[in-house]
């Protein structure tokens, strides 16, 4: 079944090399920056002041890159073509562009590669993302693989 998957759910024998999920779109707040930054002690200044952020020649603040990547595994799972994976097994991940106060973030996950584990009784398969800003320009982008039962 290559192309956007509809809502329901999916585990490995059910996806395909080419198969496409789209997440919603969610919100990168002031808010949940500075709770980021309080949760994790990353209080860097690019990412909760305005002033330094457009000293440093960007417009306003900076979301935490490891931010946007949390809120995209999140959106992963709400989507509406769910993956039956047990869990993840790493990410390889660039950040490309600012996520600024007030973006919304949307991403395509695409299958790209599909294996059976040595034992064979799970199968990991891998997904690049494309995330988005609501310009629909590429702001991050990466791979993830999840490890699935058989």
């Amino acid at each position: 079944m290559t192309g956007l998957l509809k809502a329901g759910t999916y585990g490995f024998h059910d996806l395909e090399t080419g198969d496409l999920i789209h997440t919603k779109t969610a919100e990168i707040s002031a808010d949940l920056i500075t709770s980021f930054a309080n949760l994790t002690g990353d209080r860097y200044a690019l990412h909760l002041d305005d002033d330094v952020a457009r000293a440093r020649g960007f417009k306003s603040r900076v979301a935490h890159g490891l931010l946007v990547l949390s809120v995209v595994d999140g959106l992963k799972f709400q989507a509406e073509a769910k993956l039956d994976g047990l869990a993840s097994l790493g990410w390889d991940w660039r950040f490309e562009n600012p996520v600024f106060a007030g973006d919304r973030i949307r991403a395509v996950l695409t299958v790209t590669a599909k294996r059976i584990t040595a034992s064979g009784k799970r199968g990991i398969i891998a997904f690049h993302f494309d995330v988005l800003n609501q310009d629909d320009q590429r702001v991050q982008q990466g791979t993830n693989e999840l490890i699935f039962d058989l």
